[in-house]
């Protein structure tokens, strides 16, 4: 990227500072950025690296409780640290806007999803409601959203994690903005929907010249997306370098490290005895929202000590098996068992102990975990609840929970979830799993929402728990790199239904069915060329259009 191109924002030494117990604490560190018009540069780091603060920055935006101590943050000419607040809200929305990373947590629930999409071009006025009605039909196609006509007509609690994300991608592009904040867009998304959105945002960035950060944890990701990448450590920057430079021949020790991860892998564990009662039983299960059937036949065993992976897109019917398996979807036929004896099928007519047996680690812990209520508190419920322990008792096992997720009780139990870190509030939704003594855990994309790092320190724990408890597990993911790291047998949904399943040994070896050649093939690669050969494979000319349906 020449520096002849049009500089949209420059950023010069720029300190920031988050208050913590009446005391002001650096997060970024006289940090510079230049971002030129039609450029992409990516954000890379571990969790605390201050990679989505520095974004927020480029707004000229800070959280509650952070602020910018020293610098200067210039869009387009425009001083946005000193800017007045009338002045930002003319640019905020129109021609600056941000993709957050956790969509379920942004979007306002009691309203319609084309109503939220239609505010910022209306406001701004740069269209009228029809004409951004009509617009926005149009980017959730692009987006390859399910029935674009219709979907932007329901709430945000009726449609999946992964496309609001998208949702919230159109969003962000309906005014057209000059500059896009990416702050881990594909976070929630399968491999095969991230390869459409990717190729999606890529097409909108290019047709419009439109600048981009794109903050991310996922190094596959940001070869596709980035021309240039900066690394950031504890916020100081690391280096900065033209993405097939940074990729071929980091310079620092710390990005080689970044290069590195992802290397556990434990080996599969030996088949269980033939006449083995499983701990999970799922047989030949049927299940509906509303008169829409959703799950169709859906039979496999989760046998004690082992880790049964359930991939697949969004909408497959992942997660629905889980909400069946917990009482909180009731079946329409088949039945689940545990240890060879049918649970009924609603969860409000089991009793504690068969509740207590399955317990679930969720993937947002931002929005999983009571705000209000302490870490000692979160994790001492269910051990009340469960276990009817109470007083000093109590306190002694909530002592014992921290210490056996790796976190120091004494500093952490009376803090609140936003004192913690992505991978520390994970680690508190693992305890509290654990505070009920289960025998059966199922972990819904827990590791989706974190960087690198921090996602093999939760897999390498899960495993270690796994190995002192006896633990079953059900892994919902859509990462085909944890499947392989931590999985002894691979279930594959499409559709809701079961196409493929085996031990993971077999799983990645050919021949595979069609669709779990499909996913196999979708998982990115560190090649700079690699969503483009990819598309091009595909039958895919023009990136991001409706030519994406050949896929």
């Amino acid at each position: 990227m020449t520096d002849e191109r049009q500089t949209l924002v420059e950023i010069r030494d720029l300190w920031i500072e988050g208050r913590s117990d009446e005391e002001w604490n650096p997060i970024i560190n006289g940090v510079d950025l230049t971002l030129h018009k039609g450029e992409v540069l990516g954000l890379i780091g571990e969790s605390g690296a201050g990679k989505s603060t520095l974004g927020l920055a480029s707004m000229g935006y800070t959280r509650d409780g952070v602020r910018i101590s020293k610098g200067s943050v210039k869009f387009d000419g425009i001083e946005l640290t000193t800017a007045s607040a009338a002045k930002k809200r003319a640019l905020l929305g129109k021609r600056i806007a941000y993709v957050a990373q956790s969509a379920a947590a942004s979007f306002n629930p009691a309203h319609k999803l084309i109503d939220q999409h239609t505010e910022a071009p209306v406001q701004h006025h740069v269209s009228s409601k029809s004409e951004a009605v009509a617009d926005g039909i149009e980017l959730y196609r692009r987006l390859r959203l399910p029935n674009p006509d219709e979907i932007g007509f329901r709430y945000p609690h009726q449609v999946s994690g992964g496309q609001l994300q998208r949702a919230m991608t159109a969003m962000a592009m309906s005014c057209r903005p000059d500059l896009i904040i990416f702050d881990e867009p594909t976070t929630a998304l399968d491999v095969t929907t991230q390869i459409e959105v990717l190729a999606a945002i890529r097409d909108i960035v290019e047709q419009f010249d439109t600048a981009a950060i794109y903050i991310t944890h996922d190094l596959a990701v940001v070869a596709q997306m980035a021309d240039r990448i900066k690394v950031l450590l504890k916020g100081d920057e690391v280096e900065t370098a033209e993405t097939r430079e940074m990729l071929s021949t980091p310079k620092e020790d710390y990005t080689k490290s970044l290069w590195a991860v992802r290397s556990f892998q434990r080996p599969a564990k030996p088949a269980p005895a033939v006449d083995a009662t499983p701990v999970i039983s799922v047989q030949n299960i049927t299940a509906a929202y509303g008169k829409m059937p959703v799950l169709h036949d859906v039979s496999f065993d989760i046998h004690a000590g082992r880790t049964v992976a359930v991939v697949g897109e969004s909408g497959s019917g992942k997660s629905t098996t889980a909400r069946v398996i917990t009482g909180l979807l009731p079946q329409t036929d088949g039945v689940i068992e545990y240890r060879g004896q049918p649970l009924p099928a609603d969860y409000r007519k089991r009793d504690r102990n068969q509740l207590r047996q399955a317990q679930m680690i969720y993937q947002m812990a931002d929005t999983a975990l009571n705000p209000r209520k302490s870490i000692g508190e979160i994790i001492g419920r269910p051990v009340e609840f469960y276990m009817g322990l109470r007083g000093r008792k109590k306190r002694e096992r909530v002592r014992e929970l921290l210490n056996e997720i790796e976190l120091e009780p004494d500093q952490f139990i009376h803090r609140l979830p936003s004192e913690l870190s992505g991978g520390q509030k994970q680690r508190v939704g693992i305890a509290r799993a654990l505070a009920a003594e289960p025998e059966f855990i199922i972990c819904d994309e827990v590791t989706s929402a974190l960087d690198q790092l921090v996602a093999e320190g939760i897999l390498k724990l899960l495993a270690r728990l796994q190995d002192e408890l006896g633990l079953s597990y059900m892994f919902i993911t859509h990462d085909l790199a944890t499947v392989k790291a931590i999985a002894d047998e691979v279930v594959v949904m499409k559709d809701g239904h079961v196409v493929e399943h085996g031990p993971k040994d077999d799983m990645f070896r050919p021949p595979h069915h069609p669709y779990t050649d499909l996913l196999l093939s979708s998982v990115p690669e560190m090649d700079p060329d690699w969503l483009t050969n990819l598309l091009a494979e595909r039958g895919v000319e023009n990136i991001g259009d409706a030519a994406v349906d050949k896929m």
